[in-house]
């Protein structure tokens, strides 16, 4: 099948470069004209382990192409993806520019029947606005060609998200039209031959089904670290109770990681969006509203932590930090905690010596040159005379570091774990003062 994939960012490069690897033909159009040369030669935007093997050799195969020329874009696939992204409003609205600039695009250039479909995480409603949209740019043209809206969200974890979509645990597809379900079931069909993973609905719903799950996995999060700060408090351990409650099997174990909060591109932004449409529609949305609040202050636990030990005075102080991507197998820092905790220091005349295994770039593209930020070339550097760690990113590196050598290095031998990554008694027993999320008291020598 020929498909066109409109925005050649995190989820239309995964889903053109799968759907190249399983035989289709893709045409992936962007108006950046450089990362439009910089895939043609091999040079991936973003990491993702396994996606720049797979683009490369589709590309050198002839199944994936790449360009900036819209209208070829159109002619060439009946299936047009709309991929652009949908960045948070100032009032936390998705902004839907993008998308409709496409539809406009597509509704423009179409000289045949299309297949549109929606793969951005829009609101409800957004598969009428682009309907409207490609009907009024047709009206104008005086032209009676048909298409149809499509809404196809993606379930795509960052740093799992070629194996997600190649092997997806359910396919979403909003539309009621008998022609596009068969259209969509065959260009599917190369994921779905073990069990039927394909799920039919209206757009609305399919629409919906995107912000809920992320809204509840989020909802997941901001609940456990709720539960965290209670443990602390009462004296319990957050691990204790994580492990009684995931054994419940309406509950599991997923999710309920305490830490230092959630960020990236989709959990922050999907709960802002969904609680600005409920406002929209007169409905007060105080769960998700209570999950932004609990998340937000989450973000400042590292920074109270260290205040408190450090009896409010941490001017001067050097901070040593491990992770600044907002997870892990991934260089995205987008609502990252450590830009949180980085920003908090900074203010109160900290240093920080950072390292991470992939976001070092983007961290020196978001913040360039500024003398209280040293980006360090490995975890041990950033350790060098650096008055405390803390970690922000469970980075698996991080999981069984030199504990002798850490001592050494630092001024002091204190560890600030944002993601829970070692045994409180055995820090203790190492002589460490150790400060964890939900950890019962945490311990300082």
């Amino acid at each position: 099948m020929k498909v066109t994939v409109f925005g050649i960012g995190y989820v239309g490069l995964v889903q053109a470069a799968v759907l190249a690897e399983v035989g289709h033909d893709v045409c992936c159009v962007d108006v950046d004209a450089q990362k439009v040369e910089n895939l043609k030669n091999g040079l991936i935007p973003i990491y993702e382990p396994g996606l720049t093997p797979l683009v490369q050799s589709n590309y050198e195969a002839g199944r994936l192409l790449f360009t900036t020329d819209a209208k070829a874009a159109v002619e060439f696939g009946e299936i047009q993806f709309i991929a652009v992204g949908t960045p948070p409003d100032e009032d936390g609205s998705a902004d839907l520019q993008y998308v409709q600039a496409v539809a406009k695009t597509i509704a423009t250039y179409m000289q045949a029947p299309k297949i549109i479909i929606d793969k951005s995480t829009v609101p409800v409603g957004t598969g009428d606005k682009v309907e409207a949209t490609v009907a009024a740019v047709l009206a104008e043209r005086e032209s009676t060609l048909e298409f149809h809206i499509v809404s196809n969200p993606e379930f795509l974890k960052e740093g799992a998200a070629v194996s997600d979509c190649m092997r997806p645990d359910r396919i979403v597809i909003g539309t009621e039209n008998d022609h596009v379900k068969d259209v969509m079931t065959e260009l599917y069909a190369p994921f779905n031959r073990n069990h039927d993973r394909i799920i039919f609905m209206d757009v609305r719903s399919a629409e919906l089904t995107k912000y809920a799950a992320n809204c509840m996995l989020a909802t997941k999060i901001s609940f456990m670290n709720e539960m965290a700060n209670i443990a602390e408090m009462v004296g319990a351990d957050i691990e204790n109770v994580r492990n009684g409650i995931g054994s419940d099997e309406r509950i599991g174990y997923h999710f309920i990681y305490p830490g230092c909060g959630y960020g990236g591109s989709c959990f922050p932004k999907d709960v802002q969006a969904l609680v600005k449409t409920s406002e929209q529609i007169g409905y007060d949305s105080q769960i998700l509203k209570a999950v932004e609040a609990v998340n937000a202050k989450q973000k400042t636990k590292l920074f109270e932590l260290i205040n408190r030990h450090f009896n409010g005075d941490v001017a001067g102080k050097t901070v040593a930090l491990w992770g600044l991507s907002f997870k892990p197998k991934t260089d995205d820092m987008r609502e990252s905690s450590s830009r949180v905790l980085m920003e908090l220091l900074w203010a109160a005349g900290a240093k920080v010596q950072a390292f991470d295994p992939e976001a070092m770039e983007e961290t020196q593209r978001i913040y360039g040159s500024r003398p209280d930020l040293n980006l360090m070339g490995t975890k041990e550097a950033a350790l060098n005379g650096a008055d405390m760690l803390v970690i922000c990113t469970e980075w698996q590196s991080f999981r069984a570091p030199d504990f002798d050598m850490i001592k050494q290095q630092l001024a002091e031998p204190v560890i600030f774990d944002g993601r829970n990554l070692y045994d409180p008694q055995r820090m203790a027993d190492r002589g460490f003062s150790y400060y964890a999320i939900g950890r019962g008291l945490s311990i300082k020598l």
